[in-house]
């Protein structure tokens, strides 16, 4: 059961190259500079052995000795913790829940629509990048008053929203004037170096020029 975990003395992650879950994750590594294993891998290239770390058969994994996450808001609340610099999260409670509460909307009503924007169903996908404008719409003018999502912090929430951000073009989401401030936003958080370290291969050529 733990043979793949236990001859790991460094921390492991598995994941595909594309998944925004992913993505999200590797940002969290990246921000704070943590030593990794990063492991892109498919359902064809996946190690036997993580069929049974993960109970879901899920290819997202995190494994840190004994510790196996397989869950993305739980991977990077756990990095957050352990690796306390830079804070990506608030220390007061209140905050902290407004934070997750953030991330489990952005992963319900965003995250939602990417195996839809990502099929072959056209219709699917012409709904999922209506809703994701218009979802995005919205939120944007919140953007002109914080330099981050509702926040004068860099957070976890910034990690969540970001890879979707990096993934509108290649989704074919055209966003309105009126989400400009949004849009700023979004080519400032593409600029950290932290968020370039964190992209694979595969994940640059979606906005290649």
């Amino acid at each position: 059961m733990n043979v793949l975990a236990s001859r790991r003395s460094v921390m492991t992650l598995y994941s595909d190259d594309t998944s925004p879950a992913g993505h999200a994750v590797r940002i969290v590594l990246a921000e704070k500079d943590i030593n990794v294993e990063i492991n892109f891998v498919n359902e064809e290239t996946k190690p036997e052995d993580l069929n049974d770390l993960n109970p879901y058969d899920d290819l997202l994994t995190l494994i840190d000795r004994e510790l196996v996450l397989y869950e993305p808001q739980i991977m990077m609340e756990y990095l957050d913790e352990r690796y306390p610099h830079p804070p990506l999260m608030p220390v007061d409670p209140v905050s902290r829940a407004n934070n997750r509460q953030l991330r489990y909307r952005i992963m319900r009503d965003l995250y939602a629509l990417v195996a839809d924007l990502s099929g072959t169903n056209e219709i699917a996908a012409a709904n999922a990048r209506k809703v994701m404008r218009d979802n995005l719409t919205v939120i944007a003018p919140a953007f002109a008053l914080k330099p981050f999502f509702l926040s004068d912090e860099y957070s976890l929430v910034d990690c969540c929203l970001i890879p979707l951000l990096w993934r509108l073009d290649h989704f074919a989401v055209k966003m309105p004037a009126q989400a400009k401030p949004l849009v700023q936003y979004a080519q400032r958080m593409f600029g950290r170096d932290a968020f370039r370290a964190s992209l694979s291969p595969r994940e640059r050529e979606l906005r290649a020029r």
